[in-house]
Formats: C-alpha cells, structure tokens, sequence
C-alpha cells in the first residue's frame, strides 16, 4: 500500500489551509438602500490599501449613515484612476464618472464597467480581479434586460437593477513584469497559501504517487483518471473530456 498522496492530504486542511490572517476583509458594493434606488449618495476615498492575496488594490469609503448620526467605512475595489479625497457617488442618479456606482439600466451601450452584480443586490460578483472590465453591449428596456460582454469573452444578459462601478479595475499588466527568481515565487505564494513549490508526480517514487518510479520520468499509462477513482489514485487529468490542444476557434453568439 502507498503513502496518501498530496491531493488526500489537502483535504483534510492542516498546512495547506489558506493563509487569510492579515487580509483586509471582503470588498463588496453599498447595501442596496432608499437612497441609491432613488437618488445617489456621495462618499469620500479615506485610503487606498493593499490586501495580501489579491492582485487589485483595494479603496476605503466613507459613507454618511442615512439613519443614524454616525460614518460607515466601506472596502470597494480600487478602479484606475481613483485616488484618496476623491468623491465616490453611489446612486441611480450618479455622474458616468470613473469610480461611481450605478445600475446598468443608466448606463449607456460602450461603457466599462467592473465589480458587476449578478443579481439585483449581490453586491459584485463579475469583473473584479486586477486590469479586468466588463462591457455594456445592449440595452432591452422592453424586458428590462442589459446585455453585457464579461472578461472571458461570453456575453449575458443582467436585470438592469443590477449594479455596476465605472472604470478598469486597478493593477493592470501585473503579470506582465516576470518573477525573474525563486524569492519573488515564494513570496507571492505565501500570501495565498501552500501550494509552492509544487513537486511532480513523475520525479517521485512509486510509494509517494501513482506517476513515480521507472527509469525515466515518464507516467507509464494515460494521464486521465475515472471520477470514480479511489481518492490514492485520483490524480492527473480527472474526468476529462478531451485532452490535447485546443485548435481552432468558437465563434460567440450575440
């Protein structure tokens, strides 16, 4: 019998939990309230901040409480262009200007947008990792419906309650600049969790894994695996459908 193998070990957690201790918690849009459904609300950029983990900067907005005689900090995702003491506006009746918030239904065909809701107060689901948009591409306001081109290329169609910030999420072109040494790997896997280095299957010994052993590094038999498989042998290509290159193109429908 073999040793359990790394993917069973990360199962159970223990060291490959992630490391979210020093993050700087959740960044996510307004509660959908009175104030923004009718009108707009101003807020006020108090610092822009970096969260470990994450490769957009991260902005705290201060907000008046509508009912009580106090302030609200909120964590938005960080647009380009935005910058501390600069006014965020939140609101149906909001300004088409970089940072602010708005449903899609006043947002006009050909504006970015980012941080976009999937659901009508979901607070932002779509378009928030570092240098992404999204696009607005089509209103019906028969059905109420906005069509909106996403990061990936596939397009939907929102509820047009649904809201958007206006802008690039900041950070873009992070992954242009290389790594350039082992350091900067590490470091950047340290804030995420344990996940590197990352040894191969094939450069272990029979006992650890189901690719080690033989003469040369090589997996002796097909990559892919049954779902079914028992979990000491479930690794590789699990339940693929096809494997090899992708060749060719699949053309989008509008």
């Amino acid at each position: 019998m073999g040793r359990v193998i790394r993917s069973q070990r990360k199962g159970s957690g223990a060291i490959f939990k992630a490391h979210t201790h020093h993050r700087k918690g959740q960044p996510k849009l307004r509660n959908l309230d009175f104030s923004e459904r009718k009108g707009y609300l101003r807020g006020v950029v108090t610092d822009i901040i970096h969260d470990p983990g994450r490769g957009a900067p991260l902005a705290k907005v201060q907000f008046r409480d509508m009912y009580r005689f106090r302030r609200i900090t909120q964590l938005f995702i960080a647009v380009d262009g935005m910058m501390r003491g600069q006014s965020v506006y939140c609101g149906k009746r909001a300004r088409l200007t970089i940072g602010n918030v708005k449903p899609l239904s006043t947002i006009p065909e050909g504006t970015v947008i980012c941080n976009v809701e999937k659901l009508p107060g979901d607070r932002g689901k779509i378009a928030r990792a570092s240098g992404e948009y999204a696009t607005v591409i089509g209103h019906n306001r028969e059905e109420k419906r906005v069509r909106v081109k996403f990061p990936s290329g596939a397009k939907k169609t929102l509820s047009s309650k649904c809201r958007a910030m206006i802008g690039i999420v900041a950070g873009g072109g992070r992954i242009d600049k290389p790594l350039l040494k082992a350091g900067n790997a590490y470091f950047l896997a340290k804030a995420k969790k344990n996940n590197w280095p990352k040894t191969r299957g094939v450069a272990m010994n029979p006992v650890d894994h189901p690719h080690g052993g033989g003469n040369h590094q090589h997996i002796g038999h097909a990559s892919t695996i049954s779902r079914s498989a028992p979990p000491g042998k479930k690794t590789g290509l699990i339940a693929a459908r096809r494997t090899g290159l992708v060749r060719g193109g699949r053309a989008s429908k509008d």
